[in-house]
């Protein structure tokens, strides 16, 4: 698959896929023209409604399920037909029936649990939440089944959220091919990747806070959310100005039409502490409500602190053709930023050769001996007694891996939390004025402000060579009163950044379905998108001695392992104002797709017209006005076959659209439209009683139009390289990932499920036709997630004790960055594991234990370090059900 983006080969790889997939279409020529109607009930032994019944024809695409009253109504052709009745804990059943055109016919299923053992059938009741997903809406925006979806969605469900006892969705990624942490040097926020691209976020559709290149954004909590849902590759203008890798769709929980009343607190190391309220019932027969409330805090491994404070709040309005949802949210946050974790000390290893039994010689360290005109040495001088220390610090792995400070942090008290203050509402109305045609009209006004002080630098210059010159001024170890401190941290930077970001967006998506009485139907689907964002933004910094613009020096540290912090206040050490800006985006889209369902073929086609104008005012420098505009079109083509109703294979193709940045300043280049595109191929199969899962994607996905320094380039008039005729910049730098991912969602039996996915990809970058970075900065090439439950009873009760155990896999992860070629983090495998005891339906207890061997681990590969991750951690949870 090399090469395959951005060459003559894409266009080949799929038409392949699709003349194979397409061909097959010609050889199902056999569903009749006209359709019939059939209506039916579905109920247990003792007569009551099931509701989420999965009602499927066989041999095709058809399929529907049952409502809350385990009614359903659905259109089949006529003629002779059968139809196949699953629910989870329950024996299938097959129904063949005569269909005519002229008649509604009647169906009503009775179901019979699978084993009439005591066991099973004092279990079932606590299954019911904990079915497979079979169905998503972010594909398309309308609900269809995974199985007949022509695009890699990944869903991951409430239960499995609930059983890890997640926070936020940095947490909750474990459960998702294809999406790891962003090796970055902010560590601000989620920072997610989706195929090692950068990802956008949505709450229900709707825009859900930074992407694009911001350097301020929120931790999203998963306090109010339903379960996850995961679009990967372009998404052709369905959610707005987006990312190229993907959208990460977070359904939030929603107003029910019966009581339900849940309290919940934990508790945990490190002085973590939960106290959750999830409140809905309904005020009258057509409005219900729902209020969620939260208070979490914790003082954090490696006084890494975090904490929390949300309020949700909805109400709907149903009628038969109506639905109307005003939903709010208000979160107060304070998250502690490590933007270093444990740094690479910088060692220009090179220069060293091997090291003779385990050690380095310090008579191999020797000083630069290069002069200026003044004779004087370009480098640092250092006494033999001094490179004497500095030998006797070095170890084999320095500027190779991170130096390992144990428990101690580089967070000074200097620096302070990401203090962010969120606030959305979001009206939501869906009309349904005939069967065939739905309307859905979304408003979302977003305020969110970010206040922070983040320290950068704190380097360790071990034995460092910069532009030839061996100990480079502040490129040297530290020296005071000829005492050499070669563990001391120089280059500090401390930066206070104050931003605010407003945002109006409107989403309108129209459906209407056709053909219901031909074997040829399908739905048309329009979208139209626009959202307006302002950012008003502002950056102050001090320094320590080593930068010329500190006018009252940060101290030095002297030793990472053990630091000496400064005292008082960020503002006591004269910051100065570095940056500031005001930014307004405006974007939009006009979108089309249209949707086929053929006997056993589910085929989709769409386009979009995007458009992105930002405008740029720099209020610290000059003044200056920037506005970009960019605009095209992004298309996207797909074919599902359902080849059998237990499998489906699909191929995708994207073109999508994005923008170099969203919330960063710009310079004044008008560069290309930037573009993402990619190529799916996949197949996934389901269990007949759904009570399985699995899909195999391959993939090619791709961000590209990207800029790049021309290196023959040359500014200044009076070089003799200066040439007009050369340009600054080359735009044909692409990031591209491409592997293969698996999922798997299988409940074993009523007591045994698990969750498993594994990702193996080859993320690089390329300029022109040359790869410049064989594996992008901190994405795995290889990682795999499992995720277990086990449910015992104690003796013949209804009290289920439940056992969890996971394992999470990573491999070797790259570090750049000062000239630090070779440095990496190790591959690491954890285990975590969870023991739950339900008392009825109205108790549950929870003990997670994350990190059951206290692993050392790193978390995140960063810009010199990396971020260790948590020794181990527990986590007790006690939660009431009324």
């Amino acid at each position: 698959m090399n090469n395959i983006i951005g060459t003559r080969s894409s266009i080949n790889f799929t038409k392949i896929v699709f003349y194979i997939l397409c061909s097959l279409i010609f050889k199902s020529v056999s569903a009749q023209d006209t359709k019939g109607e059939i209506s039916g009930t579905a109920t247990n032994q003792e007569g009551s409604a099931l509701s989420n019944v999965s009602i499927q024809v066989k041999e095709t695409v058809l399929g529907t399920t049952t409502n809350n009253n385990g009614t359903f109504n659905l259109n089949a052709p006529v003629g002779k037909i059968t139809l196949s009745a699953s629910y989870m804990g329950y024996k299938t059943i097959e129904k063949t029936i005569v269909l005519n055109s002229s008649e509604i016919y009647y169906v009503d299923f009775k179901f019979i649990k699978k084993s009439e053992d005591l066991d099973e059938v004092l279990i079932e009741a606590h299954l019911d939440k904990e079915k497979i997903p079979t169905v998503s809406r972010s594909a398309t925006k309308t609900a269809i089944t995974l199985m007949n979806t022509p695009a890699p969605v990944v869903v991951v469900a409430s239960y499995l959220l609930d059983q890890q006892a997640n926070s936020t969705i940095q947490e909750s990624i474990r459960n998702i091919s294809g999406v790891t942490q962003a090796g970055n040097n902010y560590n601000i926020g989620d920072n997610l990747l989706i195929r090692g691209l950068e990802s956008s976020y949505s709450y229900d559709g709707m825009y859900g806070g930074g992407s694009l290149g911001n350097t301020f954004n929120p931790v999203r909590s998963q306090t109010n959310i339903e379960r996850i849902e995961v679009l990967k590759g372009p998404s052709t203008g369905l959610y707005g100005m987006g990312a190229a890798g993907g959208i990460i769709n977070l359904i939030e929980k929603k107003p029910l039409d019966h009581e339900q009343y849940i309290v919940e607190t934990r508790f945990g190391k490190w002085g973590h502490y939960k106290a959750m309220v999830d409140l809905t019932a309904p005020l009258t027969d057509k409005l219900s409500y729902r209020l969620v409330s939260a208070s979490e805090s914790e003082d954090g491994y490696r006084n890494v602190s975090s904490e929390r404070f949300e309020n949700y709040g909805a109400l709907k309005f149903k009628t038969n053709k109506h639905e109307l949802i005003l939903s709010s949210a208000y979160i107060e946050d304070a998250i502690q930023i490590d933007p270093t974790g444990n740094p690479v000390r910088l060692v220009t290893t090179s220069l060293l050769g091997d090291p003779e039994n385990g050690g380095y010689d310090w008579e191999n360290l020797v000083n630069d001996t290069a002069e200026d005109e003044d004779g004087e040495y370009y480098g640092v001088q250092l006494t033999d007694d001094q490179r004497k220390v500095l030998a006797n610090s070095l170890e084999t792995t320095d500027g190779y891996e991170p130096f390992d400070i144990g428990d101690a942090t580089l967070v000074s008290p200097l620096a302070t939390p990401n203090k962010g203050k969120e606030f959305r509402v979001k009206l939501r109305h869906e009309w349904r004025p005939t069967e065939t045609f739905t309307a859905t009209n979304q408003v979302l006004y977003r305020n969110y402000n970010s206040d922070y002080v983040r320290q950068t630098g704190a380097l360790n210059y071990s034995y460092y060579q910069n532009n030839g010159v061996i100990h480079d001024g502040t490129r040297s170890p530290l020296i005071i009163d000829n005492v050499i401190y070669p563990y001391a941290a120089r280059r500090q930077e401390y930066r206070i950044v104050q931003a605010q970001e407003k945002m109006f967006q409107y989403f309108g998506d129209f459906q209407k379905t056709w053909g219901a009485n031909n074997a040829l139907h399908g739905e048309h689907l329009l979208s139209i998108n626009y959202e307006n964002r302002s950012i008003d933004y502002s950056q102050y910094s001090t320094w320590d001695t080593d930068d010329s613009r500190a006018t009252t020096p940060v101290p030095y540290i002297l030793d990472i392992r053990n630091p000496n912090w400064a005292s008082g206040s960020i503002w006591d050490y004269d910051p100065i104002l570095r940056s500031q800006y005001e930014k307004t985006v405006q974007g939009y889209g006009l979108g089309f797709q249209e949707v086929f369902y053929y006997n056993k073929f589910t085929a989709r086609a769409g386009g979009a017209y995007l458009g992105t104008k930002q405008d740029y005012k720099d209020l610290y420098d000059d003044g200056q006005l920037v506005d970009f505009n960019d605009s095209g079109f992004a298309y996207n083509l797909g074919l599902n076959y359902r080849a059998m109703n237990q499998l489906s294979i699909y191929g995708n193709y994207s073109i999508g659209r994005t923008v170099y940045s969203v919330t960063a300043s710009l310079d004044g280049d008008d560069r290309p439209d930037s573009e993402s595109k990619s190529i799916d191929l996949g197949m996934r199969f389901k269990s007949k009683d759904n009570n399985l899962l699995a899909s195999l994607v391959f993939f090619q996905t791709a961000r590209t139009n990207l800029q790049y320094d021309n290196d023959e380039y040359e500014d200044d008039p009076n070089s003799n390289n200066y040439n007009v005729n050369v340009d600054r910049y080359f735009y044909d730098q692409e990031n591209r990932t491409e592997g293969i991912e698996l999922d798997v969602n299988y409940a074993v039996t009523n007591f045994l499920s698990l969750n498993a996915n594994a990702t193996f990809q080859d993320p690089k970058t390329l300029e022109g036709e040359d790869v410049t970075e064989e594996q992008t900065k901190g994405v795995p090439k290889t990682y795999a997630r499992f995720w277990s439950q086990y449910k015992y009873l104690l003796g013949k009760t209804e009290n289920p004790l439940s056992f969890n155990f996971g394992v999470s896999y990573e491999s070797e992860r790259s570090i750049n960055g000062y000239s630090l070629v070779d440095a990496h983090v190790d591959s690491y495998v954890i285990f975590d594991g969870a023991l739950a005891y339900e008392i009825g339906d109205k108790w549950n207890v929870r003990l997670n234990i994350d990190n059951i061997f206290d692993t050392r681990y790193y978390v995140k590969a960063m810009y010199s370090g990396a971020l260790p991750g948590e020794t181990r951690n527990f986590q007790l949870s006690v939660r009431y059900k009324l």
